[in-house]
């Protein structure tokens, strides 16, 4: 891979890695996976991020499989512990299964997925133990915004955190507010999930988007590859996109062929790639609702009942955008925050909701 990232630990990565979530749920294609995961090994994307969460064990039992054939040493794998296990002799028991499952003696890295009852401490001075062991040769965190890591930082041992995974991409960039300069002057990688965006209309307009369809023109390129390409821009950033099928992975992995001009990485910056307004939803108003300006939006249905929903940056950014877009409006006399699951799988709703 051309593109690499160097830890603080002086480890150096590929830019492009492998993510699992949701792999290795449908028995039906876990053949086509396991070639998917071989392929992109193949191809470079050697760092494999997966998590005891995804499918239950699920992946990590296809990556078994998978990485049966590969030789270890060329390998970066990285898996998560829930916040359920992130103390005591639970987490060294849920190590010890992720290991089993995935048919290996140790991890490269190993990242607290997000923040549960476990102290800070008593996580970190775990995770030291596992570090001392050998069991694991570094270890990160998942879904930490800038309060949990200063939090973290003010731990002495807490500074040998390597990696903090949270949600980036072109569409999706509130990280970059304070979480992302504070990662940059404290030496901690940033690990980009999602990096081609969720399903929904978030993905199809990146994807359908003029200015990234020109780009990707201009490079011969795909509008995912160009997204990519954005994402591993810096030389700081790991982007981990998922991929059931060989062909796809393979196709994120010429990514690493691309590097975006001055010109065309200001393009990207244009705001309406960066920043979508709040899209407020209410039942038989949403059409009405949906043509306002964010600034008219309470005004427009002040006397119902409405769910706003926001798009998600960071655990505290989007919300506190959202808070003072509410609180600056004369005619918002309350403000009521409801936390719902949108998918049977989401650790970040699960977090908040804790």
């Amino acid at each position: 891979m051309k593109h690499t990232v160097t830890l603080a630990n002086g480890a150096v990565v590929p830019a492009l890695g492998q993510g699992t979530w949701y792999l290795g749920e449908n028995r039906a294609q876990r053949q086509q996976e396991i070639e998917g995961i071989r392929q992109g090994i193949a191809a470079g994307m050697t760092l494999i991020d997966t998590a005891e969460m995804y499918g239950s064990g699920a992946a990590e039992d296809m990556l078994g499989e998978a990485l049966s054939t590969e030789d270890r040493s060329k390998l970066y794998l990285v898996s998560k512990v829930l916040p359920g296990n992130a103390g005591g002799k639970r987490m060294r028991r849920a190590l010890m299964g992720s290991l089993e499952r995935m048919g290996q003696q140790y991890l490269d890295l190993y990242l607290y997925h997000w923040r549960g009852n476990y102290s800070l401490e008593e996580t970190v001075s775990c995770l030291e133990e596992l570090r001392a062991e050998g069991l694991i040769r570094a270890w990160g965190v998942s879904n930490f915004d800038i309060d949990d890591m200063e939090e973290l930082w003010a731990i002495p041992e807490g500074r040998n955190c390597q990696v903090n995974q949270v949600l980036y991409h072109t569409g999706s960039r509130g990280i970059e507010y304070s979480l992302l300069p504070w990662m940059r002057e404290h030496q901690v990688a940033l690990m980009a999930y999602c990096p081609l965006a969720q399903a929904g209309s978030l993905r199809s307009g990146l994807f359908s988007n003029k200015t990234l369809q020109s780009i990707a023109e201009a490079h011969h390129a795909t509008v995912p590859q160009i997204l990519l390409a954005w994402n591993i821009r810096d030389g700081h950033t790991i982007a981990i996109p998922r991929s059931s099928r060989a062909e796809h992975t393979l196709a994120n992995a010429g990514a690493d062929q691309i590097t975006l001009s001055p010109e065309e990485l200001q393009a990207i910056d244009r705001p309406d790639l960066k920043y979508r307004p709040f899209i407020p939803i209410t039942n038989r108003q949403i059409a009405e609702v949906e043509s306002s300006h964010a600034q008219d939006i309470f005004a427009a249905i002040r006397e119902r009942d409405i769910l706003l929903h926001h798009p998600y940056d960071s655990f505290s950014t989007s919300v506190q955008a959202f808070l003072a877009q509410a609180a600056a409006d004369p005619k918002v006399l309350a403000i009521k925050q409801t936390l719902y699951r949108v998918s049977g799988h989401s650790p970040i709703v699960a977090a908040l909701a804790q």
